[in-house]
């Protein structure tokens, strides 16, 4: 309906669980330890995406950070003859304080918290390890998340893969900027467009 309505619109789905679980988790819990079945999750996670396409979305992108979920849909795509719809990955999506704002306004359910699948702060090594893993799998796209605080990273990206480069910035990147301008300390339009420039220049071929 979205593309009749907008035929010019490119859509992109967000592929993840966590908004229709009670727990709030990316991935499918295993009790009674309440970890993440990494196998579940990813059949799952592969189901939805295919479901995604074949409603007719442009592109699946997998925020939900489980190991071997883009090969797994990448070659579920590729067996419907769905080779026209793209992947792009959360490859580089770090564990953040940045996205309160976001679960805030979702009224998320989220039980304890998504450091154990979501990269730690500062781990270049795991970003690097997770950029080539899934650019090696299959996305056309890698991403990187949140934007602002990891040029670094995107630069590293950059450098590792011909893939081409997403960069998210988040809510609390955005509420920074937001409630800074309306406490009159800066300007709020050149405050927004600054970070995205900034982001950019790294992430060029």
């Amino acid at each position: 309906e979205i593309r009749k309505a907008f035929p010019e619109l490119y859509v992109a789905c967000d592929v993840c669980l966590c908004a229709y679980t009670s727990h709030g988790h990316c991935g499918i819990p295993e009790p009674p330890s309440m970890k993440l079945n990494n196998k579940a999750s990813v059949a799952r996670l592969t189901e939805v995406a295919l479901s995604y396409a074949d409603a007719g979305c442009h592109m699946v992108a997998p925020s939900d950070m489980m190991d071997g979920r883009i090969g797994s849909i990448k070659e579920a795509l590729l067996a419907a003859g769905r080779d026209d719809v793209a992947l792009m990955s959360y490859a580089a999506k770090f564990a953040s304080v940045f996205y309160g704002p976001f679960r805030s306004a979702c009224s998320t359910a989220l039980k304890g918290n998504r450091k154990d699948y979501q990269l730690p702060p500062a781990s270049e090594g795991l970003a690097k390890q997770a950029l080539l893993r899934d650019a090696a799998e299959g996305a056309d796209v890698i991403m990187v998340k949140p934007g602002l605080p990891y040029l670094d990273i995107i630069r590293l990206a950059r450098e590792l893969v011909a893939t081409p480069i997403s960069v998210y910035q988040v809510s609390g990147e955005f509420a920074m900027i937001h409630y800074a301008a309306a406490g009159g300390a800066l300007e709020l339009r050149p405050a927004v467009e600054s970070p995205c420039n900034v982001c950019v220049e790294p992430a060029r071929t």
